[in-house]
């Protein structure tokens, strides 16, 4: 997907680095002269927090590099691409709002890195969070699990890193998102860990009704109203399915939780993410479902964002 560029000497008249392990010419300079590279960038537009990202994603410089070279401008600095790609990957972003992470096909998320496209939900950081409370909720090992609305695989990938050797199921209606997952799942080393199923929600699981331990759901929960005010970057390339959820937002969550009586093994747990003001509604449809201990959870802002609940036990 890449092209061959320009020595940074052919291109600046400077010295020039090795190139990076991806035979990508990189660049070699000094650290005035990329703070005066970046100034001219955001004169451009866009926010200096994107740019320092496509600078440690794209370019391999991170942030806390980038903060000495501010306390020192003499330092010189090596780029694993030329500020040429840099900047043409900086204009795109600015000229059609599409995300950086689709630019640069990789998204930092907990402790992975993980590759995104187009058609495929950017995975966000408060939905590490699912992680935690899978963890924190039981006491040992779920003897399965699952993960509905799988996405990147992002969740998936992390269960299956939280308990190795523990077979998951990732479920998710979109092709594109199931190829997307698939890569990630082999990349991070569980792709026999988990099997990717495409279906809608429960139904493409139910050999394993009533043997799921653990449900893990980050469904569309966005109100159409909102989802069509959202920024450009959101609304025009990140995918509708998985973000729009219906008049009020909670069509898919409804269908998530109306399933978890039958779907979970007894005492099982069901986990979701929702809208920031959802909370109450999500309480109220767990409850009315028969669920058990269902409990409201704050994301990493303290907004309540995440919903908890059990099918209880036979007697």
């Amino acid at each position: 997907m890449r092209k061959t560029l320009p020595t940074a000497a052919d291109a600046d008249g400077g010295p020039q680095g090795p190139p990076p392990s991806d035979g990508v010419p990189g660049e070699l300079l000094a650290g005035r002269e990329l703070l005066a590279w970046r100034r001219r960038c955001l004169a451009s537009g866009g926010r200096a927090a994107d740019l320092d990202w496509l600078l440690d994603l794209a370019g391999g410089l991170p942030w806390p590099t980038l903060q000495r070279v501010h306390l020192d401008p003499t330092k010189q600095v090596q780029l694993t691409r030329q500020r040429s790609a840099l900047e043409a990957l900086w204009r795109c972003h600015l000229e059609t709002s599409k995300p950086l992470q689709y630019l640069v096909g990789r998204c930092p998320w907990r402790d992975l890195e993980l590759q995104v496209a187009p058609g495929v939900l950017i995975p966000r950081q408060e939905t590490e969070l699912l992680v935690e409370l899978a963890r924190d909720r039981l006491a040992c090992p779920p003897a399965r699990w699952a993960d509905l609305g799988t996405g990147s695989g992002c969740l998936a990938i992390a269960l299956a890193r939280l308990w190795p050797g523990v077979q998951g199921l990732a479920v998710d209606l979109s092709p594109l998102a199931l190829a997307q997952a698939e890569r990630n799942l082999q990349a991070a080393g569980v792709g026999e860990q988990v099997q990717l199923i495409q279906g809608s929600w429960w139904q493409p699981l139910r050999s394993s009704w009533g043997r799921l331990e653990l449900v893990v759901a980050n469904p569309p929960y966005i109100p159409t109203a909102v989802w069509a005010g959202l920024e450009s970057g959101v609304r025009e390339h990140e995918p509708v399915l998985a973000l729009d959820g219906g008049a009020d937002g909670l069509e898919a969550i409804r269908q998530v939780v109306a399933g978890a009586a039958q779907g979970l093994a007894p005492g099982g747990w069901l986990l979701l993410e929702h809208h920031h003001d959802q909370s109450p509604a999500v309480q109220e449809l767990l409850t009315l479902a028969g669920l058990v201990e269902t409990s409201a959870h704050r994301d990493l802002e303290g907004t309540w964002r995440f919903a908890s609940a059990r099918r209880g036990r036979r007697e």
